[in-house]
């Protein structure tokens, strides 16, 4: 695992980390926003502890464990990563409602244009945020983005206690079995 000092991390803040998509995915996952640890490494969810790739493995949407270095693979799968908010921080609370707000409409029209069958945002209160639901819950969403579907999943970040690796597999697991059918 590749080390980084607190300065290098706190220099991270400035970098842009890539989207990893294309058009007509199946599944176009959409974290919060990039932390120091993705900022630092290019890779999307790549903090250890972050549950992210475990989940994606075990609800059966690859057929193996991916490093976060490996998140170009998603393609090939028909998924792909982005975030609502495109500035790094070291926690989800550092970003202000209008950042969330202006996430959203910039997360629109990127789904308007990729036209993915399902945009999975990973994290209910990200969503609530940035489509401003108040009343949002995890699982499939009424909204949709055109013909794309909305599914909301927990955050998967080691410091969101309410959702084991299991359970958050069974959640992404349903999200899977519908973007199947």
């Amino acid at each position: 695992m590749v080390r980084f000092t607190p300065e290098e991390l706190e220099a991270a803040r400035d970098r842009v980390v890539p989207d990893v998509v294309a058009e007509g995915l199946h599944v176009l996952f959409c974290g919060i926003n990039p932390g120091l640890m993705t900022a630092a490494t290019g890779h999307h969810f790549a903090r250890p502890g972050n549950r992210f790739w475990p989940a994606l493995h075990r609800s059966g949407f690859t057929p193996r464990l991916l490093k976060p270095s490996e998140q170009q693979e998603l393609l090939s799968y028909g998924l792909g990563i982005t975030n609502v908010v495109g500035r790094a921080s070291a926690r989800a609370d550092e970003l202000s409602a209008e950042e969330y707000r202006e996430g959203g409409r910039l997360l629109t029209a990127k789904v308007e244009r990729l036209r993915p069958r399902w945009l999975a945002v990973v994290g209910v209160t990200a969503y609530r945020a940035a489509f401003d639901d108040r009343k949002a819950r995890v699982g499939p969403q009424a909204r949709t983005i055109g013909d794309t579907r909305v599914w909301v999943l927990p955050n998967p970040s080691g410091l969101n206690a309410h959702w084991t690796i299991e359970t958050m597999a069974e959640e992404f697991a349903r999200l899977r079995e519908a973007a199947e059918g």
